[in-house]
């Protein structure tokens, strides 16, 4: 049976050192998962179990370069992220068989339109508008587990303009990869392709068109973006 219009492509993230891409099928996000960036949003980090919004799997943005400042809002915020690929799919997987479902590891910038997001909020409404826009997740190529392993410590940060505005480590995750992927499988029948931004360290904050973003996690890689 033969399509009555063309789809858009399919979103791929090119993969460090190897002869291909990976197809990006869907992105989860976990909010709140660094103790400090919880309690400068105003939560408890200890009240909790993880919690996800979704973005469009188009979103992405490949290795960053220049993004466009998105429409309706005066308030974007940056939110640098280790982001899982997922290699193998299922539901219900146990916290210690996890990481057999990870093809490898990248750098994101979960971008959010901050006032819409707060809008939603107190209207209690969902934050779709606020956190899945075009060109709300740049992402940096793929590296494979197999060549850097399953990295659960080291330095996060993001610079704006040369300045340091969030600066962390992986070992302070809430929920790390595993617990993540476990939880998160016992909702949703998770597929090879699914992206999980892991959450944001504290330090989040506006910036505007012009401005040069910079970010970095320890054996994963590097993301530079320009809003435009």
């Amino acid at each position: 049976m033969s399509l009555v219009y063309s789809p858009p492509p399919q979103t791929t993230l090119p993969v460090v050192g190897v002869d291909g891409v990976a197809a990006v099928h869907r992105i989860y996000c976990v909010g709140r998962n660094y103790a400090d960036h919880a309690r400068e949003m105003g939560h408890d980090p200890d009240r909790e179990p993880p919690f996800f919004f979704s973005k469009p799997a188009d979103a992405i943005v490949v290795e960053g370069g220049d993004v466009p400042y998105p429409p309706k809002t005066s308030d974007l915020h940056h939110e640098i992220e280790l982001v899982v690929v997922l290699g193998r799919g299922g539901a219900d997987i146990p916290a210690a068989q996890a990481l057999d479902h990870v093809y490898g590891y990248a750098v994101g910038i979960d971008l959010t339109r901050r006032d819409i997001q707060g809008e939603a909020k107190k209207a209690g409404r969902p934050w779709d508008l606020g956190k899945g826009f075009d060109a709300s997740a740049p992402c940096s190529a793929v590296q494979p587990a197999s060549a850097i392993g399953h990295p659960a410590a080291g330095a996060i940060w993001l610079k704006v303009n040369g300045e340091t505005r969030q600066s962390g480590d992986l070992a302070q995750q809430i929920w790390n990869v595993p617990e993540t992927i476990s939880y998160l499988s016992g909702f949703i029948t998770l597929k090879p392709g699914d992206l999980i931004f892991t959450g944001t360290p504290a330090g989040v904050g506006a910036v505007v068109a012009g401005d040069q973003l910079e970010g970095h996690i320890d054996a994963v890689g590097e993301i530079a973006i320009t809003l435009v």
